[in-house]
């Protein structure tokens, strides 16, 4: 079977925007155990990335245990996979419900997240962590949805936890996240005093980080996201009549696979 990748951009790091859509092709049958994946060469080619870029997306896929090198042969999807994959049953998932499940677990996720970074945070993930929130803060002077932005700021202080589980079911939720995250900020981007609200928040978050109290920045990050879901129930039915069910469906067709 010929697989065809959609190229990245930027945003989130490249690397993981190609092993997650590898792992999507294994996860959702189209590449079954045995098979062979693409040459390094065509990845690059369709991806529109450097080796570099494929060289480590592939190395997260072997993390995982989702393929190995065969030597002289290739990359091959392994034959057994370690552990059975996780799919979500919500065949009966409205848009606004899905949107706020979802969100809620983030919140459990990211509050404990944002905990782990300020006691564990190095100076170059406080760099990385502020440059996210002013490219996030930038993408939206400009006019952009900061979409890509805000899961950048959301994943450079997950990196700062150190901790490859937490890490790893994070990887494994963007694809789903990316789409909660499309719709909470369309609706945020629809009230001044939201995204004021937003900005405040992000910058708590920051601020507990910087300055390594696990506590504040397990609360403010999960205020954020608690915030976050009691935008979403505020928001008027015309959203969700318009905007908000379009930019969902994503994210209802990816749990109902």
């Amino acid at each position: 079977m010929t697989q065809n990748f959609t190229p990245v951009t930027s945003g989130a790091r490249l690397s993981d925007q190609v092993a997650e859509q590898l792992a999507a092709e294994i996860r959702q049958g189209r590449l079954v155990p045995g098979d062979k994946l693409p040459t390094e060469a065509r990845l690059v080619e369709q991806f529109e990335v450097s080796r570099t870029v494929v060289r480590e997306a592939v190395s997260r896929l072997k993390s995982l245990g989702l393929v190995d090198s065969r030597q002289g042969s290739g990359v091959f999807v392994t034959p057994q996979q370690p552990f059975a994959p996780l799919h979500f049953e919500a065949r009966h998932a409205a848009s606004k419900d899905a949107v706020v499940q979802m969100v809620e677990v983030r919140r459990a996720l990211e509050a404990e997240v944002a905990a782990l970074a300020a006691e564990r945070r190095s100076a170059s993930d406080l760099r990385a962590i502020r440059q996210a929130v002013n490219a996030l803060d930038a993408a939206v002077q400009a006019g952009g949805n900061g979409v890509a932005e805000d899961m950048q700021f959301h994943r450079a202080i997950a990196d700062a936890a150190r901790n490859p589980f937490l890490i790893q079911t994070l990887e494994y939720l963007s694809q789903f996240l990316h789409g909660a995250t499309q719709v909470t900020r369309a609706n945020e981007a629809r009230r001044v005093d939201f995204a004021a609200e937003v900005q405040s928040e992000h910058q708590a978050i920051l601020q507990a980080v910087e300055a390594g109290h696990p506590a504040s920045a397990r609360q403010a990050a999960a205020t954020h996201m608690g915030n976050a879901i009691t935008r979403i129930q505020q928001a008027d039915p015309a959203f969700w009549q318009q905007e908000g069910e379009r930019l969902a469906q994503p994210l209802i067709k990816g749990l109902r696979q």
